[in-house]
């Protein structure tokens, strides 16, 4: 399944040990804070990949990228569908109340909504 021509992958994991406590002061103290308890938390270490900004970017910049990810591509969308409806007429001579018709149709002659 894929992969025909393609010579190595397509990313690398990074091995394990590239992750470490100690190179994160959040994490860190978090250790030391267990410790003073007596306790220790053998999977600590799976959480220092989040705190490394230059592979997964800070969690402001994450935040950024999962809410406006799409944005550019809606937006085109929005004017492309904006330009179709003006372009066909569709959505033009509805006033008013918006049935696209006029008040002669529903009896009323004075012309009262």
């Amino acid at each position: 399944m894929g992969g025909h021509g393609h010579h190595g992958e397509p990313y690398t994991v990074p091995h394990a040990s590239a992750y470490k406590v100690e190179n994160v002061p959040q994490l860190l103290e978090v250790k030391e804070a267990l410790a003073r308890q007596g306790l220790k938390d053998p999977w600590l270490r799976n959480e220092a990949w989040r705190y490394e900004p230059k592979g997964f970017g800070t969690h402001r910049s994450r935040l950024n990228t999962f809410l406006f990810r799409g944005l550019g591509v809606g937006f085109c969308a929005f004017l492309a569908t904006v330009a179709v409806e003006y372009g066909l007429g569709i959505g033009k001579g509805q006033g008013g109340h918006g049935h696209g018709h006029g008040d002669e149709e529903h009896g009323d002659k004075a012309g009262h909504h």
